[in-house]
């Protein structure tokens, strides 16, 4: 007999989510900062998306892994939550070490040491975040699903505000914002990598003990889950019987994350060449470290944009369907990306943030509100895992492209937003052939 979900109060559903916020402030310091550490130690800007590979291919192999396991676990804590505790408290610890790369030179050289511990670092936020998306899956209803995963994606925006704005009040608080004598990683940044492994631990904490999960008989009653679904099946036979639904959306995410990808490397280097006009290989002046706070700062506004959406996001999508809401948004995040190649104000990339928030806050929604209606129960989290290839396989390709296009574009680095733009909305027109499945048509 099928049980019928209990309707989650708000705060319930928040406190779910609320250590992904925390995971988002550590995450949006490393897509801030990571650039700007590695060519402090040393890394060209022709080889930078060779480095962020780590991030991509730590995702390709964790998440699936983790999220079989966490189907078949359970513990005094629940069945995701020792998982989200365990990344996190690992992702704190990377978090210590990466900015102060340069002190290990004694045992490798400080280049190859921050390379390793962007490795550690985002192999550790994937082991977290994994379990988050399948724990909002597992524990709201159809009829929640939006809002449910709408909050996620405010906490997760709220979050990444933080972590992108904190170099830059750090600067402001009077913290230097260049090297010391010596050294090749600004005070700024190092001290907003302490604050962010903290705040990380301590939400993830806030959702391990405020959040009940249901235990595996009361789920297997509210999705009419039978022993025969409950059987070990290959991860061969998974993948042959994955969702036309999930195949669709790898489509959209393919282009969607590459554009991100694209952002997130060559966002530093482009404003600093096209706003504050360094020179390709500039990568200590305090020219191009006060781009590289502005470039924090944009990063935190489109986080802030994507934050204010999420909050209509949910009546949206309710309103007007999921596709059309997804669609709209990642061809407004493409015009917003174009249109940096414009600009040469440093107030004026605000504006561009605007659409750039938009896309990104559905980004962290829309997807997943639409395959988890698609999804069967029984294998929500090791499909969720799976979901994940098609964020990190597109990532794969532009780092592996993304010296080579940049060399076809002379070196401009502006240029490469101008790519991701036109990818962003390549991404919203394939939302149109997605497959969207209703409660009462889901796939056994």
């Amino acid at each position: 007999m099928m049980k019928k979900y209990p309707r989650l109060s708000f705060w319930q559903i928040f406190n779910m989510s609320f250590g992904f916020m925390g995971v988002q402030i550590g995450y949006s310091l490393q897509n801030g900062n990571t650039s700007r550490i590695l060519s402090a130690l040393g890394a060209n800007v022709e080889h930078l998306s060779y480095f962020w590979l780590a991030a991509p291919l730590a995702g390709l192999i964790v998440q699936p892994i983790i999220g079989l396991s966490s189907d078949k676990t359970w513990t005094r804590l629940g069945r995701r939550i020792p998982f989200i505790l365990a990344g996190a408290i690992v992702s704190a610890l990377a978090m210590f070490f990466m900015p102060n790369s340069e002190f290990f030179a004694y045992l490798v050289p400080p280049l190859l040491f921050g390379a390793f511990m962007l490795l550690f670092m985002d192999t550790s936020f994937n082991v977290t975040m994994q379990p988050f998306r399948a724990l909002v899956g597992d524990m709201v209803s159809e009829e929640q699903r939006n809002i449910g995963y709408s909050i996620q994606s405010f906490l997760i925006n709220a979050g990444a505000v933080i972590g992108s704005m904190l170099p830059f009040v750090l600067t402001w608080l009077g913290v230097s914002n260049i090297p010391a004598p010596g050294e090749k990683v600004a005070s700024t940044v190092i001290w907003s990598f302490y604050f962010g492994g903290g705040a990380l631990l301590l939400t993830v904490l806030w959702t391990s003990f405020r959040t009940r999960e249901y235990p595996p008989a009361e789920y297997a009653q509210y999705h009419q889950i039978t022993e025969a679904e409950k059987s070990k099946k290959s991860f061969l036979s998974l993948l042959k019987n994955i969702p036309v639904t999930m195949w669709r959306l790898s489509v959209v995410q393919f282009f969607s994350w590459f554009a991100l990808f694209m952002m997130w490397v060559f966002t530093t280097s482009g404003v600093a060449q096209n706003v504050w006009h360094t020179l390709p290989g500039d990568s200590t002046s305090a020219a191009y470290n006060e781009a590289g706070n502005w470039v924090g700062v944009i990063f935190a506004g489109y986080s802030l944009f994507g934050a204010l959406f999420s909050v209509f996001m949910a009546r949206l999508a309710n309103k007007f369907g999921r596709k059309k809401v997804y669609m709209l948004s990642l061809i407004a995040g493409g015009i917003g990306l174009f249109s940096m190649i414009f600009i040469q104000n440093q107030y004026g990339l605000i504006i561009s943030m605007v659409g750039v928030g938009i896309a990104w806050a559905a980004i962290l929604a829309m997807p997943y509100a639409i395959l988890s209606a698609a999804l069967p129960a029984s294998k929500m989290g090791v499909y969720m895992g799976i979901f994940n290839a098609t964020i990190t396989i597109p990532q794969i390709a532009a780092g592996l492209l993304g010296g080579i296009i940049l060399t076809l574009v002379g070196g401009k680095a502006i240029l490469m937003l101008g790519i991701a733009g036109l990818a962003m909305i390549l991404a919203g027109i394939s939302v149109v052939f997605v497959k969207e499945f209703t409660h009462s048509s889901k796939p056994s």
